[in-house]
């Protein structure tokens, strides 16, 4: 069976579990012998989109080079994962229209838990001024409004059930095989 491409696109907040998720499906895909890539949003700031910054620009900037990295590889039978905030939708619908085989997964958790975990303390700086133009505190996120796969983290599932829930949803449309 030859393997068919297809673009895996993590959005959420800063902290909603993104880049755990999406390595935990990459590593299960990988498991089968697939080929696989994750571009993780904080990794492509370093070397794709360095010198940008945070403004709508630059983040729209950012989000279509990601989405263009994820067309060529799916357009090559790679499972191209995408672990980026994306706080727009149109951005991301745009990319989704470049994308034929697109499965959008938003991780679900509100702001104020976020708040509360804030692993890396970019939350608090943002709410003290000290980072401005902070998804979530002083710049917008439009949750996707018909996201193929929603993963609620804001503890009613383990990173491992929000991955489950990714795998079956690439089964059902035919994109992986049931386990078994």
């Amino acid at each position: 069976m030859t393997q068919e491409g297809c673009t895996i696109w993590f959005t959420g907040l800063s902290g909603s579990g993104k880049s755990t998720v999406s390595q935990l499906v990459a590593a299960r895909l990988r498991e089968r012998g697939l080929k696989v890539e994750v571009l993780d949003g904080d990794v492509v700031r370093t070397h794709l989109s360095k010198g940008l910054g945070f403004s709508k620009e630059d983040r729209d900037t950012n989000i279509r080079r990601i989405g263009w990295v994820c067309e060529i590889l799916s357009r090559n039978g790679v499972m191209a994962i995408a672990a980026a905030i994306s706080p727009y939708r149109e951005i991301r619908d745009e990319v989704r229209s470049k994308n034929p085989q697109f499965i959008e997964v938003y991780m679900s958790c509100p702001v104020e838990i976020l708040i509360e975990r804030d692993a890396k303390g970019l939350y608090r700086k943002a709410l003290a001024g000290e980072i401005t133009h902070f998804t979530g505190v002083d710049d917008p996120y439009e949750p996707p409004l018909h996201p193929e796969v929603i993963c609620y983290t804001d503890g009613r599932e383990t990173p491992e059930q929000s991955a489950a829930k990714v795998l079956s949803s690439l089964t059902e449309r035919g994109l992986i095989e049931e386990e078994g």
